[in-house]
């Protein structure tokens, strides 16, 4: 029968499953025929914390949310639209987040008593109507992928490993998907074992026919391409966009890169990114701890090199010291930090934006540094090389302020021309012509010397240096100047930055202010109020230290101002000190990004007074 074909303006599908069950596989291959299709989109992967947690119990769960449309994505959704329960944790864990008529299906393949019991169900969900308010599709996708894959004798813990190639045909046909991308992807990832292949394919290929020759489904779906500038796309995570960022930024430096690097969840993939990418004079180096990381790094920035390192929360605490080094020697050093749930190991793969007051004051003795931040995955791109052209034209440190939502998220990128960058100015000082290792430019930054220049030789360390000479230095009163030297440097670099930008009106009711991955959903909000006629603007700030000179005008520009932070409060508080500011707080510290809908909420609460 001839299915009716229903055109949607944008879905969220939520794939949910054991770790095992390759839902970020299937996940991120539906995002990439998407975006191929020219949808715009964004992600939310959803990582469980246990690496190995027991089969079919909640906190093995692990889920891929994505949401597609034909017009702008700002967030991967308040909300599923699908969702994919291939166990019954996965739906226990995700039923809270799927609309009212939304779409459930589920493998009851495994709706068994014993994962019954992990999940803590004393009865099926899909036979005590506890689900009625959805509409439930009770698949035996285990059985049907096993049918599918018979003759070809493999074992079954191979037949089981593909179900989630069934799954994915299915929702390629329900949401008029082309699967042809998909099965070049399974020929080039498993060309070296056939059997594989041949076995992926067919999985992929009968759960699409399920759609088309079953009765089950009375519809299917289709979303239209969004009306994106003309361009070259990819699909880009916040990590591989970061690794790009900074291959770019030393491309157009003439320098090469050197990463120092401790393996650390949410950060390892830039390590796993620029490892791959040699030909670019790109040194790799996975160091035995955080602060032999952070050391090497600054060796090879003082031979000439870009140093810089990747970590996350607890490795900044560990490369601390290092970081007050840097700042004292002014070597060009870029610290990336993709923030994650803490304290302590806390949880690590869930996402926080709690490491603000860390970069900003998280040393001993005075020792200002930049510190920036992404709003978007594709904006991750854009951060790295400014990073890398303020340590280098400034001769300091710069911290990253990424996070996981970003780094494992996803949307479509518009791959720039080299031309669209600026080169990066280099000079090494080479010659001593009337100067001195700690002379100062217009812009306040000692001369960059490779060791062994003649007539240049210099000490380096952490013992505080005479102006100009460089020189070991105990008088109190150089001390004094050195440390405004240091500061006066950072803080001019407002004067190098482009002004902050309004969406929005440049006064009125509520302004709010985000900073990092709360981007897409505040935008989102704001939209809708905007759209409601309400005199509500967005503020996103995208340079913390020093921030742009317009900032403190745009603040006030608002009868009141709103700050949603995934933290209890570290920008709301930074403005209030700096700006003497009265700001509205919105902190969410669950290890999930916000949702429009919470944003839309508090703004109606504050205009409400």
């Amino acid at each position: 029968m001839e299915k009716e074909v229903q055109v949607l303006e944008d879905v969220t599908i939520r794939f949910a499953g054991d770790s095992g069950d390759g839902m970020q596989l299937t996940g991120t291959q539906f995002t990439n025929v998407s975006a191929m299709m020219g949808n715009d989109l964004a992600t939310l992967p959803d990582f469980p914390a246990e690496i190995r947690a027991p089969i079919g119990t909640l906190y093995g769960v692990s889920g891929f949310q994505v949401h597609i449309g034909s017009g702008k994505i700002h967030t991967p959704g308040d909300h599923s639209d699908v969702l994919v329960a291939m166990n019954p944790a996965a739906l226990k864990v995700n039923l809270r987040e799927l609309d009212t008529n939304g779409i459930i299906i589920a493998n009851e393949d495994q709706f068994t008593e014993k994962n019954l019991k992990y999940a803590g169900y004393e009865v099926s969900p899909l036979e005590d109507n506890s689900l009625v308010k959805y509409r439930v599709f009770k698949i035996r996708i285990t059985h049907l992928t096993g049918l599918a894959l018979e003759d070809l004798k493999l074992p079954n813990k191979t037949v089981d490993r593909c179900k989630n190639f069934f799954a994915l045909g299915l929702i390629f046909w329900l949401f008029s998907r082309d699967s042809e991308p998909t099965i070049a992807w399974i020929k080039d990832k498993f060309k070296k074992t056939p059997e594989l292949v041949e076995a992926n394919i067919r999985a992929l290929k009968a759960g699409f026919n399920y759609g088309v020759i079953t009765e089950a489904f009375q519809s299917k779906y289709e979303i239209s391409s969004a009306q994106l500038p003309k361009g070259k796309y990819r699909n880009i995570t916040g990590n591989t966009a970061m690794a790009i960022g900074l291959v770019t930024a030393v491309q157009k430096a003439g320098l090469e890169l050197f990463l120092g690097s401790y393996p650390i969840t949410p950060a390892s993939d830039i390590l796993h990114d620029l490892s791959k990418l040699k030909n670019f004079g790109i040194k790799t180096f996975q160091a035995e701890d955080e602060i032999a990381a952070i050391a090497s790094a600054i060796g090879a920035s003082f031979a000439g090199d870009l140093g810089m390192t990747t970590t996350s929360g607890p490795g900044v605490s560990l490369k601390g010291e290092a970081i007050g080094y840097a700042v004292m020697t002014e070597l060009p050093l870029v610290i990336v930090n993709i923030q994650r749930g803490g304290p302590s190991t806390g949880l690590p793969t869930k996402t926080e934006q709690s490491d603000l007051n860390q970069a900003i004051y998280g040393r001993h003795g005075e020792a200002p540094l930049p510190v920036i931040a992404p709003a978007t995955p594709s904006d991750c791109f854009i951060m790295a090389f400014e990073a890398c052209r303020l340590a280098i034209k400034y001769m300091t440190p710069v911290i990253i302020l990424s996070d996981g939502y970003l780094a494992n998220g996803s949307e479509p990128w518009k791959i720039p021309s080299p031309s669209d960058f600026p080169e990066i100015k280099v000079e090494f000082l080479t010659e001593k012509n009337g100067k001195l290792p700690y002379s100062r430019n217009e812009f306040n930054a000692r001369p960059w010397i490779k060791p062994g220049t003649p007539n240049l030789e210099h000490r380096i360390g952490g013992i505080e240096k005479a102006n100009v000479s460089g020189n070991i230095s105990y008088d109190p009163e150089n001390h004094h100047n050195m440390v405004y030297l240091r500061k006066a440097k950072i803080e001019n670099i407002a004067n190098d930055i482009v002004p902050a930008e309004l969406f929005g009106n440049e006064t009125g009711d509520v302004l709010v202010v985000g900073w990092g991955s709360t981007y897409g959903a505040i935008r989102k909000a704001v939209e809708l109020q905007q759209s409601a006629g309400k005199k509500v603007s967005h503020l996103h700030i995208r340079h913390l230290y020093p921030m742009a000179k317009n900032v403190e005008s745009l603040l006030k520009g608002f009868k009141k101002v709103l700050v949603p932070e995934m933290n209890t409060g570290q920008l709301a508080s930074l403005l209030r000190s700096d700006f003497l500011v009265p700001t509205i707080q919105l902190n969410k510290v669950y290890g999930q990004p916000f949702k429009a809908s919470e944003i839309t909420k508090k703004i109606d609460e504050v205009l409400r007074g």
